[in-house]
Formats: structure tokens, C-alpha cells, sequence
């Protein structure tokens, strides 16, 4: 079967810095599989890497067996991947709604077709209205989303990820920053919304990671060094001694 994503040999140099360093992976349709690793071991690098923000030195990216090579990240998107960032990215002077229908646009036909009165597109409301009660924003539909608390906003940047109909799902730290109520609400929320969907997220919090991750992935100093389920991981010397044993510590 083909992997819903797979790179083989990706490379990123930043001048004579080298940040990822040949990284061969396969996720599967319908994984839901975390990178994990200290910071500055190139976790959003190869985020960006796979989204199109940068481009590779060398490798490839695949989705669903398609190459994604050049392409720009609006094209990627198009293809069927969509993702958060570590900083919430939304229209803070936009009501919730105006932000969920806004991303519904292009993959409800919209385009660039400017003379269509968005108000009055029966079925482009109803699936924004949809999304609102499927990411727990309904009362909150009319607020301004600068207004919004901080879980909140996550919580609609992850409606915007999943508003166009993408299958492979990419979050970028979904939990930092937050209190231990806010990180089971958005764990929550993140187990609801991709469900039959392919996950792939970069995670600090190993409580976050061990309770929603199928297969893991270890990222030190721009190379993978295991790959595995959760416990397989955990038990991992290498992983321990490069990384986890300090994160789980650090977690209690």
C-alpha cells in the first residue's frame, strides 16, 4: 500500500550548516505518528521541508505517492496536506466563523471568483456552522478571534487546518503553552478531528505524544535515530540516552 507520506533521503543545508541530514520515512494512511527530539534537532525544519516553506538540498517528499518537489505550498495543500503552526495563525479582527468559512473557499469551488456574495452560499455556511460544532466553537461563533482564549484559538487554527478536506494533517506543537485542562481539551479535539485521517505532529509533551501517537519518530541533530510504537520508543537506549529519558523527567 502507499504510504499516505514518505520521504526518502530529505536534506536541508543552510549554507555550509547542515539541518536535516538524509531522512528516509514512511507513514501510513490513517497513522497517527509524532516527531519528537530536543530543540534544535530540526523538527519544524522538516516540517517546512514537507509542506513546501523550503526547499530540500536533496530527497524527496511523496504524498500518496506524488512527488512534491517544487511545488509551493499552496499547490501542497490543494494535493490534500494541510498544517498548523507553532504560532497560532488566524485573522484575530475576523469572527470565528468569517475565519472557518474563509477556509472553506477554494476547496468549495470559490476559487477566485470575486462577484460571489459568500452570505448567501447556502451550503458553504452550513459546513462552516458544521466545523464550528465539530471543534466546540458554536457559542463562540460571532467573537472576534483575537478575543478568543489562547486553547481556543488553537482550537480554531486546527478547524482552519481541517476545514478544506485534507487527509494528511500536520500540527506543529499543538499543546505548548498550555495548562494541563487546556491539553485534554485539545487532545481531545486533535483524536475527534482526525479520525480517518493520516496525523503527523511535532510534540514536547510526552503525555500528549504517548496518548495519541500510533508510531514515533525520534529526531536528534537532523537525523532519525528510531522509529517505532510508543513503547518500543520508550524502551529504545539510544532514545533514552539521546533525548527521552531527560523529556519524561522533565514531565514530572
Amino acid at each position: 500500500m502507499t504510504a499516505a507520506l514518505k520521504l526518502d533521503g530529505l536534506k536541508k543545508d543552510f549554507g555550509k550548516t547542515s539541518v536535516i541530514m538524509g531522512v528516509d520515512l514512511e507513514i501510513g494512511k490513517g497513522e497517527r505518528h509524532a516527531i519528537i527530539g530536543p530543540n534544535g534537532a530540526g523538527k519544524s525544519t522538516l516540517f517546512n521541508l514537507i509542506t513546501g516553506r523550503f526547499s530540500q538540498s536533496a530527497g524527496h517528499v511523496y504524498l500518496h505517492g506524488k512527488d512534491l518537489n517544487g511545488l509551493a505550498p499552496y499547490q501542497i495543500n490543494r494535493m490534500g496536506l494541510s498544517r498548523s503552526f507553532q504560532i497560532t495563525n488566524i485573522f484575530s479582527r475576523m469572527t470565528v466563523f468569517e475565519n472557518v468559512r474563509c477556509s472553506l473557499l477554494w476547496s468549495m469551488g470559490y476559487k477566485y471568483s470575486f462577484w460571489h456574495m459568500v452570505a448567501r452560499s447556502r451550503a458553504l455556511n452550513e459546513t462552516a456552522e458544521e466545523i464550528l460544532e465539530e471543534i466546540n466553537l458554536q457559542k463562540r461563533r460571532d467573537t472576534p478571534a483575537g478575543l478568543l482564549s489562547y486553547a481556543e484559538q488553537r482550537a480554531l487554527e486546527i478547524g482552519i487546518t481541517i476545514a478544506g478536506g485534507a487527509d494528511v494533517i500536520m500540527l506543529d506543537e499543538p499543546t505548548a503553552g498550555m495548562s494541563h485542562s487546556e491539553t485534554d481539551y485539545i487532545v481531545g479535539l486533535i483524536r475527534k478531528v482526525t479520525e480517518n485521517k493520516t496525523l503527523v505532529m511535532v510534540e514536547h509533551d510526552m503525555g500528549v505524544v504517548f496518548g495519541l501517537a500510533d508510531q514515533i519518530s525520534v529526531l536528534v541533530y537532523g537525523e532519525i535515530i528510531a522509529t517505532g510504537a510508543p513503547e518500543e520508543v520508550r524502551a529504545n537506549p539510544k532514545v533514552q540516552e539521546a533525548y527521552l529519558g531527560a523529556a519524561l523527567e522533565a514531565e514530572h
